[in-house]
């Protein structure tokens, strides 16, 4: 629970404490550095609060493997939960290894993120918000800001909400989904008018202006839409590459967009599509092994034109050799969900899978994926059980072995993540 502060002397500080388990009884010392001395103060006693008994936290259970050697990487886990219907539990909070809360936002966020000054992004319908470790509101955008910057800046769109990730660039830009709305006349299949529900991605300078706009209906057919209208495209999660350019995820299309952004400069153009059907030759050829209604996208290396990248893979309507979906009928293949690792090779416009674990189940919905310091994988599957979520760290080989697992009751979580701590810069050991 270390964090440090360097300010010029003579002035009275403040600095935030956080990472400690509820009703506990703590000792805390100051440590002050200066040119030619320093002093240590005396040891402080306090215990912390309680929890909040109008929303307690959800059912955690911790298991950790028993096999020598194998021990979970290092830091806490940061969750951002959905609470089951009709309850209301904590659902944006940091555990410990041992499951115990160890921080919580009282709204529920999709997602919270760390930020690199060592404040959160909350992601909320109505508005992005970054807050300080005890909750203060440091900076905040509406949808309603951002729907007035649209209008002055000319673009023919107006956003719903906001949707499922946002992106800190360092710049201190936040790049987000919104979810938008477009009507269309006698679609195939479609009498009548249907209001299609698709997204957009916008990027917010730090006034809350919109610098850099895009709009699905001005790139992709509506016609395509794999898991049926209205919800057309349903994106989840954005990556910002290292050549300035952004990944998509489109959980109703099962593929990965690359845009072109070039930091702001770009066309918006969609430079290829990652899964069946897109732009890329699987090796194999067995279009079952694709991931279908996929969640968290995200860059493990890059080196040139090659990219090694973790996807959640729930299995949506995963089709087989013979294109029979999953679950279609009785006699088409059960679906099923995976952690997998694949590289992607823009050069040759070819992928291949180099990884995958599949836990036994089908996870219809949700879902994360990273991996850790120490080479395992950890990643959640939100709708693992009909009560809950299982979050899973395995180790990365071909038979992964379980190094830690979280089941959680009563919430699922959307995302899990691993972080070293709630500072920045600081790895707290468990």
């Amino acid at each position: 629970m270390t964090n440090s502060v360097t300010a010029p002397g003579g002035q009275a500080l403040n600095i935030l404490v956080a990472g400690m388990i509820p009703q506990t009884t703590y000792h805390m010392r100051a440590h002050v550095d200066w040119a030619g001395g320093s002093f240590v103060d005396q040891d402080q006693t306090f215990t912390t609060g309680a929890l909040p008994t109008s929303q307690p936290a959800p059912q955690i259970q911790i298991t950790r493997a028993t096999v020598p050697g194998l021990a979970p990487a290092p830091g806490v886990e940061l969750l951002s939960m959905v609470p089951a219907a009709g309850s209301k539990l904590l659902s944006s909070v940091v555990t410990d290894l041992q499951g115990n809360v160890i921080w919580y936002y009282p709204s529920g966020a999709l997602p919270a993120k760390p930020m690199a000054n060592g404040h959160i992004m909350l992601q909320l319908n109505s508005d992005l918000r970054e807050v300080d470790l005890i909750g203060n509101t440091i900076r905040d955008v509406s949808v309603a800001q951002v729907n007035q910057s649209l209008q002055t800046n000319g673009y023919p769109f107006v956003i719903i909400n906001f949707s499922h990730d946002v992106l800190v660039q360092p710049n201190g830009h936040w790049i987000t989904i919104g979810q938008i709305s477009k009507d269309f006349t006698d679609l195939p299949g479609y009498s009548g008018t249907t209001s299609v529900l698709g997204d957009c991605v916008v990027d917010i300078d730090p006034t809350g202006n919109v610098v850099w706009g895009w709009s699905a209906f001005d790139y992709l057919d509506v016609n395509r839409h794999l898991q049926g209208l209205p919800d057309w495209t349903h994106s989840n999660a954005l990556v910002y590459t290292a050549d300035g350019n952004l990944l998509l995820s489109m959980r109703h299309q099962s593929w990965i967009l690359k845009l072109d952004y070039r930091d702001g400069a770009g066309s918006g153009n969609v430079l290829w599509e990652l899964g069946e059907a897109g732009d890329f030759a699987l090796s194999g050829g067995d279009p079952s092994q694709w991931f279908y209604g996929q969640h968290d996208p995200t860059i493990v290396t890059a080196n040139g034109s090659l990219t090694t990248l973790a996807v959640y893979d729930d299995g949506n309507y995963r089709i087989d050799a013979n294109n029979v979906a999953c679950n279609s009928s009785s006699s088409a293949p059960a679906c099923y969900s995976r952690a997998t690792i694949f590289q992607v090779d823009e050069s040759t416009s070819s992928a291949s899978l180099l990884w995958q674990d599949l836990p036994g189940f089908y996870s219809i919905w949700g879902g994360s994926i990273g991996t850790l310091g120490n080479g395992d994988v950890e990643f959640a599957s939100s709708a693992a059980s009909p009560t809950g979520s299982e979050i899973m760290e395995v180790t990365q080989t071909a038979s992964p072995q379980v190094v830690w697992q979280m089941n959680t009751t009563g919430a699922y979580a959307y995302r899990g993540q691993r972080i070293p701590s709630l500072y920045p810069g600081v790895a707290w050991q468990q």
